[in-house]
C-alpha cells in the first residue's frame, strides 16, 4: 500500500504533496494546476482549481497501481468536502475511528464530510480501477463571508456545519445515488474553452454541482430524496442511452425499440428519465433536439429547413412552434439576431 501524508495549506498544495509519492510533472494554465502521472504508480491525473470565493475544485481522473491510503491533517486546512465519485469509489473515516469504519463512497453518490480542528481524515483509494473523483472544497469563514449571508438555502444541520467556523466538530452524510450529477460532472471534462472563459465555465459547473449537492442533502434529511424502485445499474442504462439518443440526434427513437435494447420495461423507462431529467422520453428527446437545432443555428451556415431535417423533424411549423415555446423567439429571429452580432462585431 501507497501512504501519502498530506498537510498542506490548500488544494494546491496537496497535489504538490502527492506528486512527492508518485511522482509526475506540476504544470500550471490559466490557474489550474495539473499533476499528470504516468509511471509503474498509476496512470493519470489529479486537476486543482481555486475560486475566490473560498472553493477549490479537486479531480481524481487517474489509476493507481497499488491501494493508496491518504492521511491527511486537518489542522492547517479543514474545509467542508463535497464528494461525487463519478467512476470508481473511494473510502473515507476520520482518525478517532478503527480501519474496520471505513466507510464506502460508492459510484454515484454524493456524500460531504467536515472534520475537527486538528483531527486526521484518512481516505482510501483503490488499486486497479479508473477514479473519477469529484470533490469541491469550501472554506467557511471565506465562503460565509463572500456567497452564504443568509442561511435559508440550507437546512439547520447543514447550516450549523457552516457556521462552525471553529471547526469544532465532525459531520458526514453519505447519500443515495445520483446520476443527475453526474451528467454535470462529466460537462466539466468536455468544456473545451480557453483562459479566462474555461474558468468562468467551470465555475458555473461547480455552482451546479455545489447546489445539487445541498438540495439533495435538504430533500433527504426532510425525507423529501425521490423514491425509485430502479436499481443502479437500471439508472445508469438509461443515462447511458441518453447518451445515445444525444449522438444520434435525427434518429426515430421509440419506447419499444428502447425497451427492447436495452432490457427495461417501458414503465421503469418512463420512471427514469422522470427521476434523472424531469421528463418523459419522449420529452427528453424532443428537448435534446431543440438544444442540437439551436446550436446548429448559432454556430453553422444551414437553414432553417435543413436544421429541421438534419435533427429528424419533418415539420418546420411544427419545429418553430416548440422551438419559441422552449426558447422565446422563433428559430429564425434568433439566426438573425446571431447574424445581426456577427455585423456588429
Amino acid at each position: 500500500m501507497i501512504t501519502i501524508h498530506v498537510n498542506a495549506k490548500d488544494a494546491s498544495g496537496t497535489i504538490e504533496q502527492i506528486k512527492n509519492v508518485i511522482g509526475g510533472e506540476i504544470t500550471e494554465k490559466w490557474g489550474q494546476h495539473v499533476l499528470s502521472v504516468d509511471n509503474e504508480t498509476a496512470k493519470g491525473e489529479i486537476r486543482v482549481l481555486n475560486f475566490d470565493w473560498g472553493a477549490s475544485l479537486l479531480e481524481y481522473d487517474i489509476t493507481f497501481f497499488d491501494e493508496v491510503s491518504l492521511i491527511t491533517d486537518t489542522s492547517t486546512y479543514n474545509p467542508i468536502s463535497f464528494v461525487y465519485c463519478l467512476e470508481g469509489y473511494c473510502g473515507h473515516k476520520f482518525g478517532h475511528q478503527e480501519m474496520t469504519e471505513l466507510k464506502i463512497m460508492e459510484q454515484y453518490q454524493s456524500v460531504i464530510i467536515s472534520s475537527k480542528a486538528d483531527g486526521v481524515n484518512h481516505g482510501y483509494l483503490p488499486a486497479g480501477i479508473h477514479l473519477h473523483i469529484n470533490v469541491i472544497r469550501l472554506r467557511r469563514n471565506q465562503f460565509m463571508s463572500k456567497r452564504l449571508n443568509k442561511g435559508e438555502a440550507l437546512n439547520k444541520q447543514l447550516y450549523e456545519v457552516f457556521l462552525d467556523t471553529d471547526h469544532k466538530n465532525v459531520f458526514s452524510y453519505y447519500g443515495s445515488y445520483n446520476l443527475k450529477m453526474a451528467d454535470l460532472v462529466s460537462s466539466i471534462k468536455k468544456v473545451t474553452a480557453e483562459g479566462m472563459i474555461r474558468i468562468l465555465q467551470i465555475e458555473g459547473l461547480v455552482y451546479q454541482i455545489l447546489s445539487m449537492h445541498i438540495v439533495q442533502h435538504n430533500d433527504e434529511v426532510q425525507n423529501k430524496g425521490p423514491e425509485t424502485s430502479l436499481l443502479k445499474r437500471e439508472l445508469n442504462t438509461i443515462r447511458e442511452y441518453a447518451g445515445k439518443i444525444g449522438k444520434n440526434i435525427a434518429k426515430e427513437f421509440t419506447l419499444e425499440e428502447i425497451s427492447n435494447e436495452t432490457g427495461l420495461t417501458q414503465a421503469k423507462l418512463q420512471e427514469g428519465f422522470k427521476l434523472l431529467y424531469g421528463m418523459t422520453v419522449t420529452e427528453y428527446i424532443r428537448n435534446a433536439r431543440l438544444e442540437v437545432a439551436r446550436d446548429y443555428i448559432e454556430t453553422t451556415e444551414m437553414n432553417i429547413s435543413e436544421v429541421v431535417y438534419s435533427i429528424g423533424f419533418t415539420s418546420r411549423s411544427y419545429f418553430s412552434k416548440i422551438f419559441k415555446e422552449k426558447y422565446g423567439i422563433s428559430p429564425s429571429e434568433f439566426k438573425n439576431g446571431k447574424m445581426d452580432m456577427a455585423i456588429a462585431g
